[in-house]
């Protein structure tokens, strides 16, 4: 992998305040495409970072989820899965521990699976946090730095980005 990410500089992008309004999740707009609905909205975290909300579902399944936050690594177009929040739908091995679980489950992007060679945020845990896509949202918005706006706020700053 060419870019590498300190578990601190992780821990911080994770922790940088990102002022978001109130109705911030439930405006991402969903398209449909395949048996998937997917969508992904941006936010400027206060230190100036890029990120973006991603949300994806089977049509199908509703317990088939993720929905993640990403970092936009400055002058690149790479984007860097800091956190991932799966839904109860698949098996999931952590290959570094060999430890194999099929659960609702949290990525963290670690500085130990990117020298590994295999996705930044490979490993996972099993949560009992959320038991839905809703759910979902909701944890990553406590766990990831998203901070409510004044009531007026507008979603006009916020770019919206099909594109995912």
């Amino acid at each position: 992998m060419d870019l590498f990410l300190t578990d601190e500089e992780i821990k911080l992008l994770l922790a940088e305040k990102k002022e978001i309004p109130e109705n911030f999740f439930s405006s991402i707009k969903l398209t449909s495409k395949l048996n998937r609905k997917s969508g992904k909205k941006k936010v400027t975290g206060e230190n100036g970072s890029t990120f973006h909300v991603f949300i994806r579902q089977a049509v199908l399944d509703p317990s088939n989820f993720s929905v993640g936050l990403t970092y936009t690594v400055p002058n690149t177009n790479k984007l860097f899965i800091l956190k991932r929040y799966n839904g109860k739908s698949h098996q999931h091995t952590n290959k570094i521990e060999q430890e194999t679980f099929y659960d609702y489950h949290i990525h963290t992007a670690t500085s130990r699976y990117q020298e590994y060679g295999g996705h930044e945020e490979g490993y996972a845990e099993v949560t009992f946090a959320y038991s839905n896509l809703d759910g979902a949202l909701r944890c990553m918005e406590k766990e990831c730095g998203f901070v409510a706006m004044r009531v007026n706020a507008s979603l006009d700053q916020f770019e919206v980005d099909d594109g995912f």
